[in-house]
């Protein structure tokens, strides 16, 4: 078999028809036991289904950062949770012969799937140029190497630390102030591509980065907003809380350009009973397909009907709270009243009775919580909007009490422990004067490079080394082309990964793979076995202790491999890395003399259930220059596409979780076998002459006038509004250029690419020639 081709691709199979049945429930029960029997493990696994988001000796799930159930559950886990699980703890695995065998020239020419597929790593490799293999290399040997162009470099900042959301807090933290001992910020890390927008507008709004809410007011409150979410695939244990939600009668409005499974039915897995009956419960009350980035058009439309029935009902309008705990209203209600109907139902796509009917939920609803995800942060306006949910909030003081608050969805573990821990490429004067007085250390003052800012820096040759760890950082980043092009330019890549990816093969002039422990395996110290700790979505931070034996017995844990690389790089650092290295309480120890919230760390985070740092907001105590809670009155943002131009977002597949893909079938999205496709309006699919299921070429035109191209993907017609299309990445990143980021936030434009659609041209046929722009794909 090709290893171009992901072995559960089935070309001659290729199809869509629509999902009717609840998410979850048989569906995920029958994908879990082929996942189970594909990977071999069907002894691992049903221990690790036991074991896996359980306190005393459990580990946590390294998919999505949901959090842990409050209750005790015993099967506190999902379908991808598995998938995820049993993908690190496969038997396979990837020794030096297998390099031996296998040039990086043709790995290159493998499937996303087919690479992932070989195993886990065993052994350190290093890149050798003469036989454009990978070959052996030892710890220390990697070490130095690491360290000695570490040396050569000009200045610090000609290197970038990279990580994505994999990495425990106590690694996050020692791979912050190795960085830093360094002298360089240039952290950049997923969350510049994911809840950047986010964090800042929390911190402006409330004067935290961070939601307020956490499962206790998920499971008391009256009604729940879920925007820009994906829940059945990229946060499927959220689906326990939604059907407990409908069965106690609060209202649940999805808004989203696709009806996802989530927003319909659901049949837990846990729910023994349900399952054995086929009994499903809904997820839903309200269904709202805005435009895609028409939620900020949709909140000002429900913030206006608000103020205009204040006018008759003064209660509308939670006068005592906002006068007592808010700066801005009188400018927020001007911005409102100035805003039209015609304008709102324009932008967000919707007519004005729908947007009434969520006006009504929420004014009719005593406790409001509104949840949302990359669907609302992944645009230029990202920030806007997200200060918009917290306006609609505040106007009915759905703030500092129970059932209520803003609850953004991290969708993988532990990313936002990494920024808590001090991943951060703009660091806080304050938190730098603590690690300094602390650590011992004069860190930089001047802000670092994000991921855009990191690609650009490689492409001007203003950085030379890039480590990551974790991740896929070619495939996740915007440009798929320049991102390769950028990191080939690099005197030094350095991957510490558990699987091989694309990353691995788009590499520097020099370049090391450095195998590291699972979350799923016992981490082995001097002092005995170690756990690791992580934060969840809703700031709980408990322990993860693995339950494997490693994979080889050449694999050292993250905050090992980082302290092996600080000692090379900072000869003379008077950090004690050995030492905390020993035993990962020494390492707490000093986080909890840093990081505020983490007082008495190694106490409370073996309490049962850890522990929840706490959040000013929530008390109503807001860090800001006001000392209040921040109106913001920014104007709505035009997200109608012109000449023609649809707003096409990407998005993940159900078998999918980041940049790893199980299968080339989407079961929620009723789609088998395919991943070159494009979703789109039947409408907007009559107009351009295109028939459902041909082929069509999509050209996207960047910020900076270059133009991108995919060509032969199918189009297939879904229930979508018109003028949007969506369609999966990795693969679609293609189309977002290097100058495609929000001005607000610094992320990437993943859902928000303009694009035009159509059929694609006979082979024979002649096609137009678009200007050469870096990260062009022929």
């Amino acid at each position: 078999m090709s290893k171009r081709r992901d072995r559960k691709s089935r070309p001659e199979s290729h199809g869509n028809e629509a999902y009717t049945h609840p998410a979850a429930g048989w569906g995920a029960a029958k994908s879990v036991t082929r996942v189970l029997l594909r990977e071999r493990a069907l002894i691992d696994g049903p221990r690790a289904i036991f074991l896996m988001n359980h306190e005393n000796g459990g580990f946590d799930c390294p998919g999505c950062a949901w959090p842990d159930d409050t209750k005790g559950l015993r099967l506190d886990i999902c379908e991808n949770g598995i998938k995820h699980v049993t993908w690190e703890m496969t038997p396979k695995r990837v020794t030096r012969e297998f390099f031996a065998a296998h040039t990086v020239s043709e790995l290159d020419g493998w499937s996303e799937f087919a690479l992932e597929d070989q195993g886990r790593l065993t052994e350190p490799m290093v890149y050798d140029p003469d036989t454009d293999t990978y070959v052996p290399i030892s710890w220390q040997g990697a070490f130095d190497l690491i360290g000695r162009t570490l040396h050569d470099l000009d200045s610090p900042d000609e290197a970038a630390f990279y990580t994505s959301g994999r990495l425990g807090n106590e690694a996050t933290f020692l791979y912050q102030l190795m960085a830093r001992e360094f002298g360089t910020n240039n952290l950049p890390d997923c969350s510049n591509m994911c809840h950047e927008a986010s964090g800042r507008a929390l911190q402006a709004a409330l004067g935290t980065g961070k939601g307020t809410a956490d499962l206790k007011d998920w499971e008391s409150a009256d009604a729940l907003f879920i925007m820009g979410v994906n829940a059945a695939s990229n946060a499927p244990r959220m689906l326990t809380a939604l059907a407990e939600a409908y069965r106690r009668g609060a209202q649940i409005v999805h808004v989203n350009p696709l009806v996802e499974a989530a927003a319909t039915r659901t049949i837990v897995p846990h729910e023994m009973t349900d399952m054995a009956l086929f009994k499903p419960t809904g997820t839903s009350t309200l269904n709202l397909q805005v435009r895609s980035g028409g939620d900020m058009a949709l909140l000002r439309g429900i913030a206006k009907a608000v103020l205009e029935e204040a006018r008759h009902d003064p209660k509308a309008v939670d006068r005592e709270f906002v006068d007592r705990y808010t700066d801005g209203f009188e400018e927020y209600r001007a911005v409102c009243e100035a805003t039209t109907w015609d304008e709102l139902e324009r932008q967000s796509g919707l007519p004005r009775a729908d947007i009434l009917k969520a006006a009504d939920v929420y004014s009719r609803s005593d406790r409001t919580l509104i949840s949302w995800c990359l669907g609302v942060s992944q645009h230029e306006h990202g920030v806007d909007t997200v200060r918009e949910i917290v306006n609609v909030l505040l106007l009915r003081g759905n703030l500092g009490r129970e059932g209520a608050g803003p609850s953004p969805v991290r969708g993988h573990s532990n990313v936002q422990g990494n920024r808590t821990c001090g991943i951060d490429h703009r660091p806080t004067a304050q938190f730098l004067d603590r690690l300094a007085g602390v650590c011992g250390i004069d860190p930089p003052r001047e802000h670092g490079l994000d991921t855009v800012g990191t690609v650009r820096a490689m492409h001007e040759d203003r950085v030379k080394v890039f480590i990551g760890m974790g991740g896929n950082f070619v495939l996740a980043a915007p440009d798929t082309a320049y991102t390769r092009e950028g990191m080939a330019r690099c005197e030094l890549t350095v991957h510490v990964s558990t699987k091989l990816n694309r990353s691995h093969l788009a590499h520097g002039r020099r370049a090391l793979i450095l195998p590291c422990l699972g979350r799923t395996e016992r981490d082995f110290q001097q002092r005995g076995i170690q756990a690791t700790s992580v934060e969840d979505s809703m700031s709980m931070v408990h322990l993860s202790v693995g339950m494997k034996k490693p994979a080889s017995p050449h694999l050292l844990s993250e905050p090992a491999i980082i302290a092996g690389m600080a000692r090379a790089a900072l000869p003379g650092s008077t950090t004690p890395w050995e030492s905390w290295i020993e035993d990962y309480d020494r390492i707490r120890d000093t986080m909890a003399q840093v990081l505020d919230g983490f007082e008495d760390f190694n106490r409370r985070v073996r309490l049962p259930l850890g522990f929840r740092i706490r959040q000013p907001a929530r008390e109503l105590v807001f860090l800001t220059p006001s000392g209040r809670a921040e109106f913001s009155a920014a104007p709505l943002p035009d997200t109608v596409p012109r000449d023609g131009a649809l707003v096409l977002q990407t998005m993940r597949s159900h078998d999918q979780w980041n940049t790893t893909i199980y299968s080339d079938d989407d079961r929620y999205r009723g789609i088998t076998g395919l991943r070159t496709l494009v979703l789109m309006n039947a409408d907007d699919m009559r107009a351009r002459g295109i028939r459902d299921r041909s082929l069509v070429d999509i050209t996207s035109t960047s910020k900076d006038g270059t133009r991108r191209q995919l060509t032969g993907y199918q189009a297939i017609a879904y229930d979508l509004p018109a003028g949007c299309a969506a369609g999966y990445m990795p693969e679609m990143n293609v189309l977002i250029g290097a100058a495609d980021y929000s001005t607000q936030s610094d992320q990437p434009l993943m859902k928000s690419v303009r694009a035009h659609i159509v059929p694609s041209s006979p082979p024979d046929a002649p096609r137009p020639v678009a200007a050469e722009p870096a990260g062009a794909v022929p």
